[in-house]
């Protein structure tokens, strides 16, 4: 059992403001993290109304008491509050109903501070503005997006005739879904999209959509209007910076679903509006989406809207895995062989053939990805002329001794059927020539000798 101060020792390290309340909406736990974010120091907050603390919020406003109300948990909102100095403060807060035996016995909210994350979200846009001063029109173009289709290495026939298609529809304006596993090559394939259409000499900007927190998805991708929230200023979004050219939003599915019917609308007629504005306008964005998981499951997860990706299927690719192109296996091999000799500066020509036998069995749950970075690093330990198992990653060694391992229980398995199976047969000769070895030798077409021999060895 942990005890009370073990807890709270703990919750104190936490690097995030944790701050729980009871029933009555009285602070009963309110970390340093916290009171940095409030601008307050924890002896001002404990064992005082929430409402005392924070007089601009109230019970249908703070996050806290309406926890305590619904006993439903709120995720990643932000809250705008100010304090008991008067001070603005910006967080976005994943607040818990606590129970205690099947009753609510308070709430916990777990806050980030958000005038931070802004702060980060807005130089990531500062610095794709300057880059696109900096380049002009050429800031995406051909010269300087980083891959084309030639960047996909394959000798499958089904995957280069993808890819051939592929090169032929980038001439469309429609959008596309690209979805495959981690590792696959899809964002080289979307790379390979924009570099062959008509937006080549367009912008090409690319956004996570699991990197960026949902409270800040919506400003980064459409702007922010003056005085939308505490401290916004005029200030363009990933769209209008895409404008003429190509905006890529990977992990689509992780994009909060009520910005996906957004999203939607500006794909249907080009419109958006800033955050806090009044006043929509046009821009010319090709969108490209990408998921590592298949449309299917993220529609029974509902983590992808049905019209959302009705719209985004016109135009739809998936990018097979490592195992379903086995061929490619060997062929990449030594293309990345041959790759960090040249930027390793080494001259190894030689694959052990247990290792390209392993490379061939294993399932390669990263794909290309992780095939690329065992061959990197097998190179960079290797000291000799020859890669051999000594130089596998510590997973992929595992997974050798693993295999090992069931292989011979195999053989010991496969031993043990055969003897039984010659005991059996043995058996029965005996039972039938009423234990005259001359005539079970003949039923079973062996020497006498031979027979004797294997009755002594069988006891």
């Amino acid at each position: 059992m942990i005890s009370k101060e073990i807890l709270s020792a703990i919750l104190q390290g936490i690097d995030e403001g944790i701050h729980a309340v009871n029933l009555s909406g009285e602070t009963i736990f309110y970390n340093p993290i916290a009171a940095a974010h409030d601008g307050l120091v924890v002896e001002e907050v404990i064992g005082k109304s929430i409402l005392e603390v924070f007089p601009s919020l109230t019970r249908h406003s703070s996050t806290l008491l309406k926890v305590i109300l619904t006993k439903k948990p709120i995720y990643n909102q932000v809250q705008r509050y100010v304090n008991l100095h008067g001070k603005k403060i910006e967080t976005i807060n994943t607040t818990l109903p606590i129970f205690i035996d099947g009753e609510l016995a308070g709430a916990v909210e777990i806050a980030k501070d958000y005038s931070r994350l802004k702060m980060l979200s807005e130089k990531l846009l500062d610095l794709q503005q300057r880059m696109q001063k900096r380049y002009g029109n050429n800031a995406g173009s051909k010269g300087s997006t980083a891959y084309q289709f030639s960047s996909l290495k394959s000798i499958n026939p089904e995957f280069i005739s993808m890819i051939t298609g592929a090169e032929r529809l980038a001439k469309s304006d429609s959008p596309i879904l690209v979805y495959g596993e981690s590792g696959t090559g899809k964002e080289l394939f979307v790379h390979g999209v924009h570099h062959a259409s008509v937006r080549a000499q367009g912008p090409f900007i690319v956004q996570n959509c699991a990197a960026i927190p949902e409270a800040l998805l919506e400003s980064l991708l459409f702007g922010t209007s003056r005085g939308s929230y505490t401290g916004a200023v005029e200030r363009a979004g990933l769209f209008e910076l895409a404008d003429g050219g190509t905006l890529f939003l990977d992990e689509l599915h992780a994009m909060p679903i009520e910005l996906q019917a957004k999203l939607l609308r500006v794909i249907e007629d080009g419109m958006i509006r800033r955050v806090g504005s009044t006043k929509s306008h046009y821009v010319n964005v090709r969108v490209i989406a990408a998921m590592n998981i298949s449309p299917n499951e993220a529609l029974e997860a509902r983590m992808l809207r049905p019209d959302l990706f009705y719209r985004l299927n016109v135009l739809m690719f998936r990018l097979p895995p490592l195992r379903e192109r086995s061929e490619d296996i060997p062929y990449l091999t030594d293309y990345f062989l041959s790759l960090y000799n040249k930027k390793l500066q080494k001259q190894i020509t030689v694959i052990d053939k247990q290792v390209r036998q392993l490379f061939l069995s294993y399932s390669w749950p990263g794909n290309v990805r992780e095939l690329k970075h065992a061959v990197e690093y097998m190179m960079t330990v290797c000291e000799g002329n020859a890669l051999t198992l000594e130089e596998l990653p510590i997973m992929l060694k595992k997974n050798w001794q693993v295999t090992e391992e069931r292989t011979m229980e195999h053989q010991v398995s496969l031993r043990e059927k055969i003897d039984q199976y010659e005991r059996s047969m043995i058996h029965q000769a005996m039972l039938q020539s009423e234990g005259n070895i001359q005539k079970a030798a003949k039923l079973l077409c062996i020497p006498r000798q031979t027979l004797q021999y294997k009755l002594k060895k069988q006891n």
